[in-house]
Formats: structure tokens, C-alpha cells, sequence
């Protein structure tokens, strides 16, 4: 008989941790970052490169959010000024697209299209079943050529529920729709939506100065219980179906990872403690919620955990309200505003609340330094944004994107850009890869590198 273990009990968080915040002490010449990275993700001077991605839902209300102008005399618009103060370190990119996110034939299911095109720029496979396919999403991709790096090849992070079955958006599988990232055609990446186990899947569990300490003797236990699965793997897939053994290979792809953290473990040695509280969890305000996964996210960046990572702030039609700034109405609800006066207002109420958001990330991810005296802003690619324009039509052409960051030095930046037509936004994602030394020659549905940038 196979022996029985619960998935949930050994794949719930290697405590793998980060390494130290860069010095200058460690600051490399540009030859040698060159050479012991091959050439990616990297910044000339040799500080790791970073690229994020964070998606904010439903769309906008398109005239509260259009600049006016172009070039660097643009004029940021009223659900855009929370992030004023960063005008110089963020581009504006107007007649982006996802033409697979629209219909292509496949009736309803905008949200769910809009959501799982935004990181792969492909068209998914409508069904509810467990025969989801998509395609790898950028990060990935970006990933699994940069994983010898760092601890973790990349972070996921949800301020919603993870699902990765059931029925959503008319007719598409929930896997879709609560899923930025994907490792393949038919696996989302797992993402976390509880800060704590962000937190101590970084660091490790226990108080301020402790956790280092258990996290040797909790990878020798962890190895033990790898090798007991991965025994009783090789028996059980003999005896299995073809669905089965597609759900197997994805339990062994996490299994992998988890070994690959264990080798990161051995190679970088403990972690530094960050001598700070651990999270008690998700927060009760959901503003709360999002600053604290993206405090994360910069943490990880910092101490170079990982330089690429994604957050899901919600899924693209959740119908959350937002009573705390005067709209007891669903986002969903609002977003299909007919018109009206009183919804197009209460929709750019959300618009700014979700400004507001970006500002904070911006402020924190400035504040922090790298070893040459430049910040991790400066040192990094951000993507803010939806798969949605104009809700109200489900239109997911124009979309609202903010490219942010520096990207050490290679972005042009303090702009708004209007391209001539609507234009793949894979193509974005092909010239972001170059500059973290990923050379592809296609992406999803690109047709060429975005020049502007």
C-alpha cells in the first residue's frame, strides 16, 4: 500500500531565507558581476536588477486616469496624482494591449481572460475542468534562467484567496482568474496571500533574533520527508491515469523546488535576521493588507531573496467594497458604470485608492539602497496595471499601465507615451528580458521589442 502524507504538511514553507542587504564592501567591479552572473539581472555597476509585477483589478474610469500631453511635459490626471511625487522614475505607456484577453470567439469571460493574459499574452483554454491551458507568464520565464541566483527564484504574493479549480467567470476554470504567474501551459505558480508565511518562508518562524536557528535542523526534516514522497512517487505513477499523473508531475514540481531551496540553503548559508516583528497575519483593512505584502516584496528585494517577484492586489471582477473611502458598492458593480455620473465617481474613487497604493510601494522600494549608493527603485522594472481599460465595455485595449523603476539606468523614464496603435503589451515584457539578460526571441503574442522604452 502507498503510504499516505498530506501535501499541505511539508510543502507549507521551507523556512529558506534571504541573504544580507548588498555593502559596499561587496560591491563587485562590472566585470566580475558580469562574469559570475553571465550577464543577467544585473545594473552596469553590478547590483542585482529587480523586476515586479502588481495588478490591480476592474479596470478604470479612462477619463479620470488619461494624461493629457505627451513626452515629458505630460500632465499626470486626477486618480493618477497620489504618485506625482514619483513622475520622474515612471513611464506612462498609453494603447498597450492583450488581444487575448477578448472574446476570440469564446463568448463571456472578460475577467477571467483579462487576468490570465496580463503575465503570458495568451489566450486561455475556456473550460472549468481540470484541463486548464495558458502559457508561461514572464516571470517565469525570467525565473528559470536567473534561479542559480538568489534563494528563490521568484516570490507570488495575493491579497485574494488562492484557488486553482472550480467555476468563475463564466464558464472559466477559478485557476485563471486568481492566478498572475504560471510555471507552464497547465500549472499556476502557488501564490501567498498571508504575509506571515511570506514572511517566514524568508526568514523562518520564531522571534527576533531565533530563527535562524531552526532552519538547518527543519531542512534535514524536510529532506527526510522529500525522499519518503519522491520513493513513493515513482511507485504510484506507474499505477495512475493520465490526469492523475499531470496532477503528480505538479506535485513533484513543487517537491523539486522545495529541494532546490534546501540546496540555496546550503550554498548561502543562514540567513540575517531583519530583527523585526513577524506579521501576525492578513490585516482586518485591506489597505493594510496590501502595504504589508508589499513591504514584503521590498524586503525580499533588499536582501536579495529573489529580483523577481508578483503581487495580485485582487482578481480582475472581484466585487470587494470599499466602505472605508465612502463606496459601499461592489468594485465589479461600479466598474460596469452605464454612464452614470454616480458610478463613474464612485469607480474613480477606487481608481485613487489603488494610486494610492502604488505611491506607498514607490516611497518604500526608494527609501532603500543598494551597495553603490543608488536605490532599489532606480535598480529595478515595475509594472503596475490591469488587463482591463473601460470596465463598462470590457475593453482590453489602452490599457492603464505605469512602467516603473529605472531599471539601473536603461529605462527613459518621467514620460508619457501614446503609441501610434494598439500595441501587443508582450512586446513590453520582450524588452524588459533583454535588460535582465533573458533573450527571447518571442513572447506570447508579441510582434517586436517596445522602443519607447
Amino acid at each position: 500500500m502507498i503510504k499516505k502524507l498530506n501535501r499541505r504538511h511539508f510543502l507549507r514553507g521551507l523556512g529558506v531565507s534571504v541573504a544580507l542587504p548588498s555593502f559596499e564592501a561587496m560591491l563587485p567591479s562590472k566585470a566580475a558581476a558580469a562574469a559570475s552572473v553571465k550577464g543577467k539581472a544585473v545594473t552596469a555597476s553590478g547590483m542585482p536588477l529587480r523586476m515586479a509585477f502588481l495588478y490591480k483589478p476592474n479596470g478604470v474610469n479612462v477619463d479620470k486616469w488619461k494624461p493629457t500631453g505627451t513626452g515629458a511635459d505630460y500632465q499626470l490626471n486626477a486618480t493618477q496624482k497620489p504618485f506625482a511625487k514619483f513622475k520622474k522614475d515612471i513611464h506612462l505607456i498609453s494603447k498597450l494591449e492583450h488581444k487575448n484577453g477578448t472574446s476570440g470567439g469564446d463568448g463571456g469571460g472578460d475577467h477571467a481572460r483579462a487576468n490570465a493574459s496580463f503575465l503570458t499574452g495568451a489566450r486561455p483554454f475556456k473550460t472549468a475542468g481540470a484541463d486548464i491551458k495558458l502559457g508561461i507568464s514572464v516571470d517565469q520565464v525570467v525565473a528559470n534562467e536567473i534561479r542559480q541566483l538568489t534563494r528563490f527564484p521568484s516570490l507570488e504574493m495575493s491579497c485574494d484567496g488562492v484557488r486553482k479549480s472550480g467555476v468563475c467567470d463564466s464558464g472559466y476554470s477559478c485557476a485563471y482568474q486568481f492566478n498572475l504567474s504560471w510555471r507552464s501551459e497547465t500549472t499556476p505558480m502557488t501564490s501567498e496571500a498571508n504575509p506571515r508565511l511570506v514572511f517566514e518562508r524568508l526568514f523562518g518562524a520564531g522571534k527576533k533574533g531565533e530563527r535562524g536557528k531552526s532552519l538547518k535542523s527543519r531542512s534535514a526534516q524536510q529532506q527526510s520527508i522529500l525522499d519518503f514522497v519522491l520513493e513513493d512517487a515513482k511507485q504510484m505513477n506507474q499505477k495512475l491515469g493520465r490526469n492523475d499523473q499531470l496532477k503528480l508531475d505538479e506535485y513533484l514540481t513543487g517537491v523539486r523546488e522545495i529541494e532546490r531551496r534546501i540546496e540555496a540553503l546550503e550554498k548561502f548559508g543562514l540567513p540575517a535576521d531583519p530583527k523585526i516583528d513577524t506579521p501576525k497575519g492578513i490585516p482586518a483593512s485591506f489597505e493594510d493588507h496590501i502595504r504589508l505584502m508589499m513591504d514584503m516584496m521590498v524586503l525580499a528585494f533588499e536582501t536579495d531573496s529573489t529580483r523577481v517577484a508578483s503581487l495580485l492586489l485582487s482578481h480582475d471582477g472581484s466585487n470587494r467594497s470599499f466602505r472605508e473611502i465612502g463606496v459601499p458598492d461592489g468594485h465589479h458593480t461600479v466598474s460596469h458604470h452605464g454612464k452614470k455620473p454616480e458610478s463613474l465617481a464612485k469607480l474613480a474613487k477606487i481608481d485613487l485608492f489603488y494610486s494610492r497604493q502604488l505611491a506607498y510601494f514607490l516611497e518604500q522600494i526608494s527609501k532603500k539602497k543598494d551597495a553603490d549608493g543608488s536605490t532599489l527603485l532606480h535598480n529595478s522594472m515595475i509594472v503596475w496595471g490591469g488587463g482591463l481599460a473601460d470596465p463598462d465595455r470590457h475593453r482590453h485595449n489602452d490599457l492603464p499601465i505605469v512602467l516603473a523603476g529605472n531599471g539601473g539606468g536603461t529605462l527613459k523614464q518621467g514620460l508619457h507615451s501614446e503609441l501610434s496603435q494598439d500595441t501587443p503589451m508582450s512586446n513590453l515584457f520582450l524588452s524588459m528580458m533583454d535588460r535582465m539578460g533573458v533573450k527571447e526571441e518571442r513572447f506570447g503574442d508579441s510582434t517586436g521589442r517596445l522602443g519607447v522604452v
